[in-house]
């Protein structure tokens, strides 16, 4: 086991945090977050996980700028939240002399998409999109496998504070249209369930 001795000062508290995410030597394959300052350390997502990603992914760059980038293990900060999350998917502008070589920012991502797994769930529902909306991330999409009435997309928007409006939300099966500046629809019955 671990202990880390974190300062009672935000500020420090946020860089001790960081740093230790940054030099400990985790699993390989994991997923390794800072979420409401506890660092998390999830087991690599599997076959369905990365197959809904990619299936999005692909529509995604016939419609983004030349100088933006889709991520799928990018890490992104938002300190003011204590975290350092990892999105199955971010949008995010091209930056030239990035800070940090390890996360981004995440106030200048234009959208995040997160895929449940059984056991993060109530982070993708609840704690991430708090802490995106509080970066100011214009849309998130959440691609709930687990939903408790069956698998369904919700897409969010208009951030304020740290919460989200919901915008549309579908079944898996129907399409579900992202606004601008994507103005893209995605089919979701590309998507698999299991």
């Amino acid at each position: 086991m671990t202990v880390v001795a974190v300062s009672e000062d935000p500020e420090q508290r946020w860089d001790d945090l960081v740093r230790f995410w940054e030099e400990m030597e985790w699993p390989e394959g994991s997923k390794v977050e800072i979420i409401e300052g506890i660092v998390t350390v999830s087991p690599a997502p599997g076959l369905h996980h990365h197959a809904i990603a990619a299936s999005m992914q692909r529509p995604l760059y016939s419609v983004i700028p030349r100088n933006w980038s889709i991520f799928q293990t990018q890490a992104i900060a938002v300190p003011s939240r204590l975290g350092m999350l990892v999105p199955d998917l971010l949008v995010y502008p091209d930056r030239e002399n990035p800070e940090s070589d390890t996360h981004l920012p995440a106030t200048p991502a234009e959208l995040v998409v997160e895929v449940t797994s059984a056991y993060n769930a109530r982070h993708d529902r609840i704690t991430k999109p708090a802490a995106y909306a509080t970066a100011g991330i214009p849309l998130y999409l959440l691609v709930d496998r687990w939903a408790p009435d069956g698998p369904t997309v919700t897409l969010f928007g208009e951030p304020n504070g740290d919460v989200y409006q919901p915008l549309d939300s579908v079944k898996f099966g129907e399409p579900i249209k992202l606004p601008a500046p994507f103005d893209l629809v995605i089919d979701t019955g590309e998507f698999p369930e299991t």
